[in-house]
C-alpha cells in the first residue's frame, strides 16, 4: 500500500518530509515538461542545479557536447543556449548533447527533495508512466510525495493539476492506496477538469487560469499550454542518479 501526500509549494514542505522517501517533483510549467522532453527527445543527460552561475560551471566541466538550459522569470537567461519551452528541445536540438538546466522554480524544488530515497520527475505527459514507476520502487507501507515547485514559493494551480493527475493514474492501478486530504483534493480537481469531453483542452483552459499560464501568456509563450497538457504522450521517468547528479530516462515499468 502506498501512501501518498501533496505538497502544493515546495516551500511550504516541513523540514526532513522528503528525507528517505520518494518524492516526484512537479513543475509542469515547465522544468518537468521541459526535462521530461530532452530526455524524450535523445539527449544524453540532463543536469538539474539551482543556481545560473553553478549552471555555467556544471557545463564548462562536461567534455562533451553541451547545452546551457534555463530561465528566470520565464525568459531564457543570457547567454543560454535554450530557454525552458519544451518546444525548443526538439530531437535536432538536444539528440546526444547533455543539457545542464536551471529553473526559478522547478530545479530549485529537486534541489529541496535532495534527501529523499528516490527523486523523479513528474507531469501531466508522464502522468501513468510515474504512477507505475512509483509502485516499481515503493517499499510495503511506502509514503510517497508529490512535490510541486509553485511559482515564487506561492501555490500554483497548474503544478497541484499535474499532481491530480498522477495520482488519477495510481488510483486506477492501486484502488486501496491511502491519499491525504491534500492528494484527495488535487486528485479530485483533475478528475473534475478533465471530464469535459476534450481533456487536454479543458487542461490548457485551466492554465491559462493559473499563475504560471497566464504569465506564459503574457510572454507570448501560449503554445508551451498545450504541450504540457499532452496526456501520457510521452511515457518515460527521468529519475535522479545520486551518483553523478544527473536524471536518466527509465521506462514506465522496470520491465520495460
Amino acid at each position: 500500500m502506498i501512501h501518498w501526500h501533496c505538497h502544493e509549494s515546495f516551500t511550504r514542505m516541513p523540514a526532513g518530509a522528503a528525507a528517505g522517501r520518494i518524492a516526484v517533483v512537479i513543475d509542469v510549467l515547465r522544468a518537468s515538461t521541459t526535462m521530461i522532453t530532452a530526455l524524450a527527445r535523445g539527449a544524453e543527460r540532463v543536469v538539474p542545479v539551482a543556481e545560473v552561475e553553478r549552471a555555467r560551471r556544471v557545463a564548462a566541466g562536461i567534455d562533451r557536447p553541451v547545452l546551457l538550459g534555463g530561465e528566470r522569470g520565464g525568459v531564457r537567461i543570457e547567454g543560454f543556449d535554450l530557454g525552458n519551452s519544451p518546444l525548443e528541445y526538439t530531437a535536432e536540438r538536444v539528440r546526444g548533447r547533455s543539457v545542464v538546466i536551471t529553473t526559478t522554480n522547478g530545479t530549485a524544488a529537486l534541489h529541496a527533495c535532495r534527501d529523499a530515497r528516490e527523486i523523479l520527475i513528474g507531469a501531466i505527459v508522464n502522468r501513468t508512466a510515474v504512477a507505475e514507476w512509483v509502485r516499481e520502487l515503493a517499499h510495503a507501507d511506502e509514503h510517497v510525495l508529490l512535490v510541486c515547485a509553485g511559482t515564487d514559493g506561492m501555490v500554483s494551480a497548474e503544478d497541484v493539476l499535474a499532481a491530480g493527475a498522477i495520482l488519477d493514474a495510481a488510483s486506477r492501478i492501486g484502488p486501496d492506496d491511502v491519499l491525504d486530504e491534500s492528494a484527495r483534493e488535487a486528485r479530485d480537481f483533475f478528475r473534475r477538469v478533465a471530464a469535459s469531453g476534450d481533456a487536454p483542452s479543458a487542461l490548457v483552459a485551466e492554465f491559462r487560469r493559473s499563475p504560471g499560464g497566464a504569465n506564459l501568456v503574457d510572454l507570448g509563450m501560449a503554445a508551451d499550454l498545450p504541450a504540457a497538457a499532452a496526456i501520457d504522450s510521452l511515457p518515460l521517468v527521468p529519475r535522479l542518479k545520486r551518483a553523478t547528479g544527473h536524471l536518466e530516462m527509465v521506462s514506465a515499468t522496470k520491465s520495460g
